[in-house]
């Protein structure tokens, strides 16, 4: 595994996103923002993260939505390089980082520099450990996992590959994850997956063209709605109860 091609790769897309090399990022926005791409949420059980599906040029990302939010993040960035730097035109990827093919490590090791900057790793780092000499700690890594935005699993992986870390305490740390956080005054938000009804829905191309070509009277009302419930937007078919409450601020 090339790591300095990876790191470069992942520079480059931060920068096709209007994006520096130290800051953390909203993935799930900047993948949203991509023109011609389909994004869906579906919980895909215990050892599916994703995948990404190239055809026509309206390429589609699914994200396994019953992961914690902090896994979402790491896995659309991993479907990020199968969008733009695979060849493959289909990819279905594992929930365990760092295992399965080479290209699945690859993609792993791009979405850790991606979202977690290697510069950016090592201001936080030295912002906490003061002491050089000591450890790092479980407080420590809660701060840097909100700070990047990413989940347990995702940054003692990339801790252990910079040596930050060693395996030895990887065991530990894995342990009582949203205790581990909420006990230093952080938010469960980044711990667990959205809502169950929040579970299921479909973003980006598809519903866009499937509104526009209604309004241009290209599909019936009929089909409209068929799309649009097979992409598991109810919402949009029979509106939502909070809209009668939607506050503008």
């Amino acid at each position: 595994m090339n790591k300095m091609d990876l790191l470069l790769k992942a520079n480059d897309l931060r920068t096709r996103f209007g994006e520096d090399f130290k800051s953390p990022v909203d993935i799930m926005s900047l993948a949203h923002s991509i023109d011609n791409l389909t994004i869906v949420l579906y919980p895909m059980g215990e050892h599916l993260s994703g995948m990404c599906i190239k055809s026509n040029d309206n390429p589609v990302i699914a994200i396994n939505s019953g992961m914690s939010m902090g896994r979402q993040h790491f896995s659309m960035a991993h479907e990020l390089f199968h969008l733009y730097y695979d060849k493959s035109t289909t990819s279905i990827c594992s929930k365990k980082i760092g295992h399965g093919k080479e290209i699945e490590k690859q993609a792993d090791q791009f979405a850790s520099y991606f979202l977690i900057p290697p510069n950016a790793l090592k201001d936080k780092i030295k912002q906490l450990k003061i002491d050089r000499e000591r450890t790092l700690s479980i407080e420590d890594i809660v701060k840097i996992e909100q700070y990047f935005m990413v989940s347990r699993q995702a940054i003692l992986f990339r801790l252990i590959e910079d040596n930050e870390i060693s395996i030895h305490d990887v065991e530990e740390m894995k342990q009582n994850v949203i205790q581990s956080a909420t006990c230093f005054g952080y938010s469960d938000t980044l711990y667990k997956p959205l809502p169950e009804s929040k579970q299921y829905m479909t973003y980006g191309y598809l519903i866009k063209q499937t509104n526009e070509a209604y309004k241009s009277k290209l599909i019936s009302t009929g089909k409209y709605n068929e799309i649009l419930l097979s992409a598991f937007r109810a919402d949009i078919v029979y509106g939502t109860e909070e809209e009668e409450g939607e506050i503008v601020d």
